[in-house]
């Protein structure tokens, strides 16, 4: 008698992880978040990142798109870069334009501690006059 591997099973499990990595990819999305980035002159594009790290309007700490308390910032972010090598380990920094530095100054030492790449995101300013 001849025993054969059932090709529907196959399916069923690609379909599966097929939906568990699209949640996944969905759970680092912070377009729910509001905040206003800070403007500057003549800036860069970041490329890719792992890490995102945000300050909303209302002054609250999120790590990719999931609320988080300052004390549990570095930690997290070692986790999240892992062994990547240096230049691949950006931290994209979001910062709301009115927050003072006394609030994302700790910020920047966690992604520091954590050895992380910080890119600090901004918003090109159109509205001044080149020199």
């Amino acid at each position: 008698m001849r025993c054969d591997v059932p090709n529907t099973a196959m399916g069923d499990i690609a379909f599966n992880l097929l939906i568990f990595f699209v949640i996944l990819a969905r759970a680092q999305d912070d377009s729910h978040l509001h905040w206003n980035p800070a403007q500057a002159e003549k800036l860069e594009s970041s490329g890719n990142s792992v890490v995102s790290v945000l300050v909303d309007s209302e002054n609250k700490l999120y790590l990719n798109g999931s609320e988080i308390g300052i004390s549990q910032l570095a930690d997290r972010i070692e986790e999240l870069l892992g062994n990547m090598p240096a230049g691949k380990r950006i931290v994209l920094l979001k910062v709301h334009q009115d927050i003072l530095a006394q609030r994302f100054e700790p910020i920047l030492e966690a992604i520091s501690e954590a050895g992380g790449d910080l890119v600090h995101i901004l918003e090109e300013n159109k509205t001044s006059t080149p020199k």
